[in-house]
């Protein structure tokens, strides 16, 4: 009779189900998409493409605004992992990967561990170095490289003239795609069949998918003849998260299972000027310091505890993702691990937790702070962002009024007590884009002579 009582009044009280409270160890999924941005996600304005089941994941969740990744796959996915900026772990590009060790760096997996959570990766590991299992991940499923569909396929490589061989790893055993096999579909088969086995425990699942990477090429339910590959793929990425979706349907695990939606960076190059949002064109792409470049879908679904189509608009940005699942999942950090990043799991609750003042977003040698209205750059400029993500009006003495003046002061403060500079340097050219791939082939061409 108490928990009936107690119930009524939740619900008279709040209007929702949802404020009771979640059980103590749910699920948690975390889909990463690659190279996807705001103008790829129907729900969030996209004219060009339709994301019906990510859609639903929104109508019966949360939908974050203000979601902010490093502008590049590998540094975004190590400050995701490890809830801590570039200039911490040194993964400051693509190419600083080997900085990362498991002695240095506690991901995800291990702090879930700690609280009975069984953990799986299954996707891309990208620039991360060694094997996702010797960063705590119980089981694995990796793929060579970004962008890579079917035989032959590897990143770098035009669609027309593929590579002849593409390897796959599961837990710690290599093997070669095989003809009309599809890498997406043996990354989420992989996925669902460590659901199945553990549907009676406690997991996490970490799946970075294999779409939206270049080279586009067609999926198994591209139309005879079609030219749109790109569309073909956001159309396929959406099925599989649908897929994943009636599969915790059938298990009877969704209302046990907390799902993020989220991309790694903005929309690549090749395709910004067609993602438009609105009616309009986003301001930069993957790779830039740049809205475009940085700001990310970030959905968040939890049958009878995320609110239902709410729409968040607190600034978050990757280093919180660790925080937030460790809280989640009832999962202590560690004595003595410097986590940048804040805890949003009230917010996913429908509470109003302790929102963020500022995010912090860095790639290669360059950084910015910005918080609701402005940004600031590690050059000193500053930025109205009060029409982002589709503008970012420059801010000079002749323009700056009271508010932008007081807010210079306080990101600068921001800057000043993070002191990046004082942090690891990137070791490339600054860029953080492959900065030594000159080199590599140059050492490459002077070994084959």
């Amino acid at each position: 009779m108490r928990t009936l009582l107690s119930l009524v009044i939740a619900v008279f009280t709040f209007g929702h189900v949802y404020a009771a409270q979640p059980s103590a160890k749910p699920n948690i999924i975390f889909i990463l998409s690659d190279d996807v941005g705001l103008g790829n996600i129907s729900c969030y304005g996209a004219d060009k493409f339709k994301t019906p089941h990510i859609d639903a994941m929104a109508k019966g969740g949360t939908r974050f605004t203000y979601s902010y990744s490093a502008p590049l796959c590998g540094p975004s996915r190590c400050e995701l992992l490890t809830g801590r900026y570039a200039f911490h772990t040194g993964m400051t590009g693509n190419d600083s990967g080997s900085l990362v060790k498991p002695q240095n760096e506690m991901m995800i997996p291990r702090i879930l561990k700690t609280a009975g959570y069984v953990t799986a990766s299954s996707g891309k590991w990208g620039q991360l170095p060694l094997q996702p299992g010797d960063f705590g991940f119980e089981e694995y499923f990796r793929f060579q490289g970004s962008g890579v569909y079917w035989k032959g396929d590897h990143a770098g490589q035009n669609a027309d003239k593929p590579t002849t061989k593409t390897i796959y790893t599961i837990n710690g055993k290599t093997k070669a795609l095989k003809d009309k096999e599809y890498m997406p579909d043996l990354v989420h088969e992989f996925a669902l069949n460590f659901i199945r086995r553990h549907q009676n425990e406690p997991f996490f699942l970490y799946y970075p998918m294999v779409e939206m990477h270049e080279p586009m090429r067609y999926t198994p339910d591209s139309a005879s003849g079609s030219k749109d590959f790109f569309a073909d793929n956001i159309t396929y990425m959406d099925k599989l998260v649908g897929n994943l979706m009636d599969e915790l349907d059938k298990l009877k695990l969704r209302e046990k299972t907390v799902v993020f939606f989220c991309g790694d960076n903005g929309t690549a190059h090749k395709d910004s000027d067609r993602s438009t949002l609105n009616g309009r064109h986003i301001n930069g792409h993957k790779g830039e310091l740049l809205e475009g470049g940085s700001r990310e879908p970030l959905i968040v679904n939890w049958p009878g505890v995320t609110p239902a189509g709410a729409v968040n608009n607190n600034l978050t940005d990757f280093s919180d993702i660790l925080p937030t699942l460790a809280e989640i999942a009832g999962a202590k950090l560690p004595d003595g691990l410097t986590v940048d990043g804040r805890s949003f799991a009230a917010q996913v609750r429908g509470e109003k937790g302790q929102p963020r003042d500022w995010i912090f977003v860095q790639l290669g040698n360059k950084w910015y702070v910005r918080d609701a209205r402005y940004k600031l750059t590690k050059s000193g400029e500053m930025f109205d962002l009060k029409d982002a993500p589709y503008e970012e009006k420059p801010i000079t003495t002749a323009n700056e009024d009271a508010d932008a003046k007081a807010a210079h002061h306080r990101l600068q403060g921001v800057l000043d007590k993070l002191n990046p500079a004082g942090g690891k340097q990137d070791t490339g050219d600054g860029s953080g884009r492959h900065a030594h791939k000159a080199k590599r082939q140059a050492k490459k061409a002077q070994e084959n002579q």
